[in-house]
């Protein structure tokens, strides 16, 4: 196994948290935030608004600073393109851009070409839609550089659509492009948008998204597939170790602030790493732990996962013993989201569960109907949670 020596240790990832909620489940990538949830949400809040979107999508929203931003796709083969700057005050539209996509556009009717969450580095925006376009823009919607990966790689494609997200280390662009045709990962330069490196990757649609490990400082980029989950260097897409004993090709894995990796394989596998993370060794797997379609979260040493019976586990990251488990109103597909003392998740239907965790017996203290269709994994400013529906957008708070 190829060894790496690192400068600084994986902990200081946890030492500087973000003040924004920048990509697929968070900056932190875990569904972790220190944000607080308000002790009530409602529809009628005085900070709490919803405003129409102009097209579908299962892409979650993300915040930066006073923005969220988000993408939708529309028309009738969902060739148009959108992605939106919203005022996060009174959601109130900043900007629009809208694109024509160049590459294909078929997807399942439960799902939409913009299913990618955005990416953000708190100063520009990475858009992946599952035509295999990415858009480099600004804050202020200045479009930097477009990538049409199809017009390189026209098999790149499934016939139920692709959701990876993407995400941002060292100066790169992370993409995942994997199907069961042509199957690729990118490493695209953030300034320019030219390609850094490019991988093959295992035949196999794979609707997972690529994790960062370790800290701001020095990372590195995990890729999971159906053969398991490689980690690279970021800049130059070298492969540094592996772990091949298969993985889920829907929920993605999550770091720890302990420096252990949980993979949806086998039910769910904890990997430590050493301090450097130059190894790793197994230190459990348990098949009681599987997750259904959303990815596990983990705060505090615990991890959090919902089956596809729609029950929450919640159980210990050092060694898989199961805490607790509770019943939730499902089907849910999108992955939950956790602070200190609550766990948030949306069924399909649009039913927002809020869940106390900090007592004896943990419990749902709050549901929230949004009677719409919702898909995606909700998102946290530092007052209030934001989600999207099939057909709105929805800051919610007191």
């Amino acid at each position: 196994m190829k060894k790496i020596i690192l400068s600084i240790t994986f902990l200081f990832f946890f030492i500087s948290v973000h003040a924004d909620w920048l990509s697929f489940r968070g900056s932190n990538g875990n569904g972790s935030s220190d944000f607080k949830i308000p002790d009530t949400i409602s529809l009628n809040g005085v900070k709490s608004w919803s405003t129409d979107l102009p097209g579908r999508g299962l892409s979650s929203p993300v915040v930066v600073d006073d923005s969220i931003f988000l993408t939708a796709s529309s028309g009738p083969s969902q060739k148009v393109l959108h992605i939106l700057a919203f005022n996060s005050e009174n959601g109130r539209l900043r900007w629009e851009r809208k694109f024509k996509a160049t590459g294909r556009t078929v997807c399942h009717n439960k799902t939409s070409v913009a299913a990618s969450t955005l990416a953000s580095d708190g100063q520009v925006l990475i858009a992946q839609f599952s035509s295999n376009d990415v858009f480099c823009l600004d804050l202020s919607g200045n479009l930097k550089w477009v990538r049409g990966l199809a017009f390189d790689h026209p098999n790149i494609a499934n016939g139920l659509g692709m959701s990876s997200s993407p995400v941002i280390a060292a100066g790169t662009a992370i993409i995942q492009a994997e199907n069961d045709a042509d199957s690729f990962s990118f490493g695209l330069d953030l300034g320019l948008g030219t390609t850094k490196w490019k991988k093959e990757r295992p035949r196999g649609a794979n609707w997972t998204s690529p994790i960062t490990l370790g800290s701001q400082g020095r990372e590195l980029v995990a890729l999971q597939s159906k053969q398991g989950l490689i980690a690279l260097e970021p800049e130059t897409g070298q492969k540094l170790w592996s772990f091949d004993d298969g993985a889920s090709t829907i929920p993605s894995s999550s770091w720890t602030e302990q420096g252990i990796l949980l993979i949806p394989s086998n039910g769910m596998t904890a990997l430590k790493l050493d301090t450097n993370m130059e190894d790793f060794k197994q230190i459990w797997a348990d098949n009681k732990l599987k997750p259904g379609t959303g990815s596990p979260c983990s705060r505090d040493g615990k991890l959090y996962v919902i089956n596809s019976a729609n029950v929450l586990t919640c159980a210990s990251v050092k060694n898989g013993e199961i805490k607790w488990r509770l019943r939730l109103q499902g089907p849910i597909s999108g992955s939950p989201i956790l602070t200190e003392k609550k766990l948030v998740v949306f069924s399909e239907s649009g039913l927002g569960q809020v869940v106390k965790l900090d007592t004896e017996e943990p419990k749902v203290i709050q549901t929230i109907d949004l009677e719409d269709t919702i898909l995606c994994t909700p998102a946290m400013t530092k007052d209030a949670l934001v989600v999207r529906s099939d057909q709105k957008l929805w800051k919610l708070s007191h």
